[in-house]
């Protein structure tokens, strides 16, 4: 698979049996590697479509907030965890809440 923009582009690379895919990623020019599990990829890849954004344009967005928010010491790939973990949690709290 390959998904690329302006800003990067992604390509997958095999599954290992513990469901984490690594991905390989050039972000402004700079090729990185990615390791995350299967679901978080799938949730990136919605988010992404949602914001008709590629996955790579979305992963650039994400790695340029890690480091302007001083959190350049966390890897890309828990920064990523981190920010889909957070935009579910702002979905959640915005749902109706049956009492």
């Amino acid at each position: 698979m390959r998904e690329g923009s302006s800003s990067g582009s992604v390509a997958a690379m095999p599954a290992s049996a513990a469901g984490i895919i690594k991905h390989s990623v050039t972000i402004a020019g700079h090729a990185t590697s990615i390791s995350l599990e299967s679901a978080f990829w799938e949730a990136l890849k919605e988010m992404a479509l949602e914001r008709h954004l590629s996955v790579a344009a979305l992963i650039a967005e994400i790695d340029a907030l890690r480091i302007e928010n001083a959190l350049s010491r966390k890897n890309l790939s828990s920064a990523i965890r981190v920010y889909i973990l957070e935009a579910l949690r702002d979905i959640a709290n915005r749902a109706p809440r049956a009492d």
